[in-house]
């Protein structure tokens, strides 16, 4: 009987693979496109509330045979965290062989999360912002708020960002990290700077079941794109409702938020990222439209990333065998 091993990738090892933000990019678009075209398998995403309040950890399932990609994410996500030294968002990752069913690999997920949600948010807004758009405002300096900038900036011509979040802390390490992608970052003091006038918009603080409202009708400009990393716990519903088309990554998945508490005053759905991407919905149709994306992160974008991180792992000696 032949022994069976799987990789065991910690976060270090799935860092130190290399794998790139447009290439992450890349494995998103592929992935949007099949589930477009319904070649997916994917339910929506059960979880538990440990401790209560906004903490979570959810089961994240998916299939996408054309990249031979079948697995779970296992992701917590407890807003307190930061409170005692610890990040926000991990988790693990299980990659099965969708010929045998025999789990792969296990990794780390925190990289991973932050890099496949950012690149969503990318996919979306090339097809709802205008390809000219200059100028980015980021509310929630974390992880997401520099991944996000990180990959808009790959297929937008970004000249300066303004930065906005409590945390002088948080504030400090992006505009040293944004820095190096040789874009202007100005810090602001008020919300309201990181929204009005600006092309492109980032919320990226805690998920809220209760939105705390802070962007007011008005602020966000003719033309301009947003991406809600946090859901809509940044948005007050006139400013949400004043977007020609409201979009999300999955229809079904919404709804299903809908009904556990979340987005109970929001715009109707114009189209999922499948949706566009397939070409089945129409994206921008006019530079004068208000477009926003919520992405509610899938299974999907995990399950486009890990089997390339698991090829380009075991081609460079990578990680730990285990005996399964």
């Amino acid at each position: 009987m032949t022994e069976n091993k799987i990789l065991y990738l910690s976060q270090a090892d799935v860092v130190s693979v290399g794998l790139k933000m447009a290439d992450v990019i890349d494995l998103l678009e592929v992935a949007f496109k099949e589930k477009g075209h319904g070649r997916i398998e994917m339910p929506p995403k059960p979880g538990i509330h440990p401790g209560g309040g906004d903490n979570f950890i959810h089961a994240m399932p998916a299939y996408i045979p054309a990249l031979g990609s079948a697995g779970i994410k296992w992701v917590s996500g407890f807003p307190d965290n930061a409170k005692k030294g610890l990040p926000y968002i991990t988790g693990l990752l299980i990659l099965n062989d969708p010929e045998t069913g025999i789990p792969l690999a296990v990794m780390d997920c925190e990289w991973i999360t932050a890099m496949r949600t950012a690149a969503a948010s990318a996919v979306s807004a090339k097809r709802l912002a205008r390809p000219e758009s200059a100028t980015l405002g980021v509310l929630g300096c974390g992880v997401q708020g520099f991944t996000n900038t990180e990959a808009l900036n790959v297929n937008f011509p970004i000249k300066e960002v303004f930065a906005y979040d409590t945390s002088e802390k948080s504030l400090s390490i992006y505009t040293e990290k944004v820095a190096k992608l040789g874009l202007k970052v100005t810090v602001v003091s008020t919300p309201q700077e990181a929204v009005q006038g600006l092309d492109l918009v980032v919320t990226a603080g805690p998920i809220l079941k209760v939105p705390h409202k802070t962007i007011k009708a008005g602020w966000l400009k003719e033309g301009a794109f947003a991406s809600l990393v946090d859901f809509d716990s940044y948005w007050e519903p006139d400013a949400m409702k004043e977007a020609n088309k409201f979009c999300t990554d999955d229809l079904n998945q919404f709804k299903y938020y809908q009904s556990v508490g979340y987005f109970q005053d929001v715009p109707p759905l114009h189209a999922d990222l499948g949706e566009l991407v397939a070409g089945k919905k129409a994206g921008r149709e006019s530079d004068t439209e208000r477009t926003i994306a919520c992405n509610l992160g899938l299974a999907l974008d995990d399950m486009a990333v890990a089997p390339t991180l698991y090829k380009r792992a075991v081609e460079m000696g990578i990680g730990t065998w285990l005996p399964l």
